[in-house]
C-alpha cells in the first residue's frame, strides 16, 4: 500500500463504487474470434458475477429475442418484492381466476376459484414452470395481468434492461415480448438477493394437492451441476430453449443466460460452458484491511486537533486466477480539514488497482464530528480544565 497526500478537500457526499474494468472481462469481438475459445450452441449468452454484475463472457448478448418461461424470472421477483412490502405471505391463500386458469402450456392445471397458498404457488412456478400459478401470483400483485406488466416493464427500466419490453408474466410467444440475455442476468441476480429464492431454485422434486401432483424441475442443472443455485428455463416455438442458470463455488457466484438454442440439451450444455469456464478462470478476491494505517487528520480551528478516520471495506473483487497478487490500495487523505467536520465526511479515498488498470474506490470518512472554535466554546473548555473535567490542549 502506498499514501499520498492530496490537498485539503471540501466536504462532500461520496459514494461507492467498484468500476470494472472492460479488460477484466471476456468479450467476443465483433469479427466472431472468441478470445475465449467457448463452443456454445446458441444464438445469445452471457456470464457475469452475481453480485457486482461484472461481465465475464458475452457472445451477442445485446441481441432482443423472445425470452420464453425466463420471463417468469421478473413476475418471481415481483411477487418477492410483494411479499417485502406486506401485501401478502407464504401461507396467503389466493384463489385461481378464469384468465389465469386458461394459460395452457406448462402448468399444474388450476380449476378457476381453486385455492392454494402463495408457497404451493411458487413451487409450481419456479420448479414447473405453470404458466396458471404465474398468473395467480401476478393477479394477486397487480389486480390483473395486464395491470402487473406494466408493473414489469417499470421494474426492467429500473433494473437498466434497456432492450426488454414485456407482454405477459409467463413467456408465452407474443408480440413485443422480447428481452436479451444481458438483461435477462440483471434481472436474474436482483431476483437471487432474496435468500429464500434458493429455497425453491434448488428442489428437484416435489408435489402439490397431497402428492397427486408431481413437480420436477425443468433445470436439470440443480440435479447434475455443482454448486447450483437456480434459476429457470424457458422454451417455445418463438424462443427455442433458454436457460438462466446460476451456481456458486467458493464464494465466487455466478449466472450464465443462454438464449436460442436448438434443443433443450444445447441449453444446458452452454450454461456449463460457460459457468465451468468461469469457476476455472476466475476468482473472489477481498481487499485487505487498512487497520492502522491510516493517520488521523488534522484539523483547522477544531475543538479537537485531529479527527480519527473510519471506512468501510467494499465487496469482494472478481479477478483472473492467477492476479489477485497484483491487487493494490493507494489511499489519499487530505492533508487537514477546517472545522465543523460532520461524522462521515469525506476526507480522502483508496483507490483499488491493478498493476496500472484503476478498478475502483471507496471513500475514507470522518470517525466522529468536530466542533468548530469559537469563544464561547473555547471559554467552556478552560472552564472544564479548570474544575478537572476536561484536559485542555
Amino acid at each position: 500500500m502506498t499514501v499520498r497526500i492530496l490537498p485539503k478537500l471540501a466536504a462532500c457526499l461520496f459514494a461507492f463504487w467498484i468500476a470494472v474494468c472492460p479488460a477484466m472481462a471476456q468479450e467476443t469481438p465483433a469479427d466472431g474470434a472468441d478470445p475465449a475459445g467457448l463452443q456454445l450452441e446458441c444464438q445469445s449468452a452471457i456470464l457475469i458475477e452475481q453480485s457486482t454484475g461484472q461481465v465475464l463472457y458475452e457472445s451477442n448478448a445485446d441481441q432482443t429475442m423472445p425470452p420464453a418461461s425466463i420471463t417468469k424470472i421478473m413476475t418471481l421477483l415481483l411477487t418477492f418484492e410483494a411479499m417485502e412490502q406486506g401485501k401478502f405471505g407464504y401461507d396467503t391463500k389466493l384463489s385461481c381466476s378464469e384468465h389465469a386458469a386458461s394459460m395452457g402450456g406448462s402448468q399444474i392445471w388450476l380449476e378457476p376459484g381453486e385455492e392454494m397458498t402463495v408457497d404451493e404457488l411458487l413451487r409450481a412456478t419456479f420448479i414447473s414452470s405453470a404458466n396458471d400459478a404465474a398468473v395467480v401470483l401476478a393477479e394477486a400483485v397487480a389486480g390483473s395481468e395486464d395491470a402487473f406488466v406494466s408493473m414489469m416493464n417499470e421494474k426492467a427500466k429500473a433494473l437498466g434492461m434497456e432492450n426488454t419490453h414485456f407482454a405477459n408474466a409467463t413467456g408465452l410467444d407474443a408480440q413485443e415480448h422480447y428481452s436479451t440475455a444481458r438483461d435477462i442476468a440483471l434481472m436474474s441476480a436482483a431476483l437471487l438477493n432474496y435468500p429464500d429464492v434458493t429455497k425453491y431454485t434448488t428442489v428437484w422434486m416435489d408435489s402439490l394437492r397431497d402428492g397427486t401432483t408431481q413437480l420436477v424441475n425443468t433445470n436439470k442443472l440443480v440435479r447434475f451441476y455443482k454448486g447450483t443455485t437456480g434459476l429457470k428455463t424457458g422454451t417455445t416455438d418463438g424462443a427455442g430453449s433458454c436457460l438462466s442458470a446460476s451456481a456458486e463455488r467458493d464464494g465466487l457466484s455466478l449466472i450464465a443466460v443462454s438464449l436460442g438454442s436448438a434443443t433443450s440439451s444445447q441449453r444446458f450444455a452452454s450454461c456449463r460452458t460457460l459457468l465451468d469456464y468461469g469457476f476455472a478462470n476466475y476468482i473472489t478476491v477481498q481487499p485487505p484491511a487498512l487497520d492502522d494505517q491510516l493517520t488521523p487528520v488534522p484539523v483547522l480551528h477544531g475543538v479537537n486537533r485531529q479527527v480519527e478516520l473510519s471506512y468501510e471495506i467494499p465487496p469482494s473483487l472478481v479477478m483472473k486466477r492467477g492476479e489477485e497478487g497484483s491487487l493494490t490500495q493507494t489511499v489519499e487523505l487530505a492533508e487537514d480539514v477546517e472545522a465543523p467536520v460532520e461524522e462521515g465526511q469525506m476526507l480522502g479515498k483508496v483507490i483499488l488497482s491493478k498493476g496500472e488498470t484503476v478498478l475502483g474506490e471507496y471513500p475514507v470518512c470522518a470517525k466522529t464530528a468536530v466542533a468548530r472554535m469559537d469563544f464561547a466554546k473555547g471559554l467552556e473548555i478552560m472552564f472544564g480544565a479548570l474544575i478537572g473535567k476536561t484536559q485542555a490542549f
